[in-house]
């Protein structure tokens, strides 16, 4: 059987240790190899690495998209239907603070999907979406 491909993604962080609780405790990530300066995560099957910065970055630009303004920088992952609803509610239970709250977005149109938006402790946006027909992520 053929490994899916994966991707690696590296993110700064303003504190590692707080920003590795929220994707362990919060979203359910395992961990990897470690280092005083960097922490790497198995997020559903792909490789995050958090790595300690110094200080954050100023600003953040946005573009509007389906009447939200989306941070440019984040980065995201797609789940089945039912397990980005068990997210969904597992966050709203948990009394998680959103970006942009979980909504349908492209409703009746190609691409519909559920999404929601929200931040690690270091800033970083992050996206969890799902589409219910899962041909439907590159769909125009």
């Amino acid at each position: 059987m053929p490994v899916l491909p994966r991707f690696h993604l590296a993110l700064p962080v303003t504190d590692l240790d707080r920003t590795r609780a929220f994707y362990e405790d919060v979203l359910h990530a395992g961990i990897g190899r470690t280092d005083p300066r960097w922490v790497d995560l198995d997020l559903w099957g792909h490789q995050v690495t958090l790595h300690l910065i110094d200080e954050a970055a100023a600003g953040e630009p946005t573009n509007p998209v389906d009447g939200e303004d989306v941070p440019v920088r984040h980065f995201g992952v797609i789940l089945a239907w039912d397990d980005w609803h068990a997210l969904r509610d597992r966050l709203v239970a948990s009394g998680a603070e959103f970006l942009i709250q979980p909504q349908l977005r492209f409703q009746g149109q190609p691409g519909e999907q559920a999404t929601l938006f929200l931040r690690d402790p270091s800033g970083n946006a992050i996206e969890v979406k799902s589409f219910f027909d899962d041909a439907s992520v590159f769909r125009t």
